[in-house]
């Protein structure tokens, strides 16, 4: 695949999914467990070193007391590209050679969801009041707002007709892997949740809890 494409969500998932990767709110995610931070610091590394100068504005990585996650997705595009799957092949290549497992693990991202009927009215609200900027590109998030440090949850704001007296004007969205799904909505559903609706799933479920108080669960899927 050429490094400058833009593939499809489908076509990202079926070249990364078998090797570990998961595409989430649009980078790909693996973890690699690590039974001690001095040895999730030599997955990291061996990471980088397999991603070689390519790597630079695509790969990062979260290293933990017991894992390593790592991230692919290109920084300019906020997308990713075909050199992020040329990437992931190659780390995993390296990783697994070295008898070290990638999984999706607990891989997920948190967005926050802002109902508005003026998005350009409240937009620069949030944006100075977070510090967060502009994403970068077109993506899942709809002109929506990023921690340039990526630290924090993406904020997106959705559009609104009228007023709706009664409801939460901001909820999150939890973007998990398309196979992570089903489990996740049946232990909120176990904790006292509610389906709300399903009508835009495998794109997204609405979900509630005791109170009234909404949530998204959200997958790559049916947005093609």
């Amino acid at each position: 695949m050429d490094d400058h494409a833009r593939p499809s969500r489908q076509e990202i998932s079926d070249a990364t999914a078998e090797l570990g990767w998961r595409l989430v709110l649009g980078a790909v995610y693996a973890e690699v467990a690590a039974p001690s931070l001095a040895q999730a610091s030599q997955v990291a590394a061996l990471a980088v070193q397999a991603a070689g100068d390519a790597g630079q504005g695509h790969l990062s990585v979260d290293i933990r007391a017991d894992r390593a996650v790592l991230r692919l997705q290109s920084a300019t595009q906020w997308a990713v590209t075909g050199l992020d799957i040329g990437l992931a092949h190659r780390i995993s290549a390296e990783l697994t050679g070295r008898g070290l497992r990638l999984a999706p693990g607990s891989v997920q991202a948190i967005e926050i969801a802002i109902d508005a009927l003026d998005i350009r009215a409240v937009r620069p609200f949030w944006k100075a009041v977070t510090g967060y900027v502009d994403e970068p590109g077109p993506s899942d998030l709809s002109d929506g707002l990023v921690d340039p440090a990526g630290r924090g949850p993406a904020i997106w704001f959705q559009q609104m007709d009228a007023p709706r007296p009664q409801r939460n004007r901001i909820h999150l969205d939890v973007d998990v892997p398309h196979d992570a799904a089903a489990e996740r909505i049946a232990a909120a559903l176990a904790a006292g949740g509610t389906l709300l609706s399903d009508s835009a799933a495998p794109a997204f479920w609405v979900l509630a809890d005791a109170e009234g108080n909404e949530v998204c669960i959200c997958t790559w899927q049916g947005r093609d």
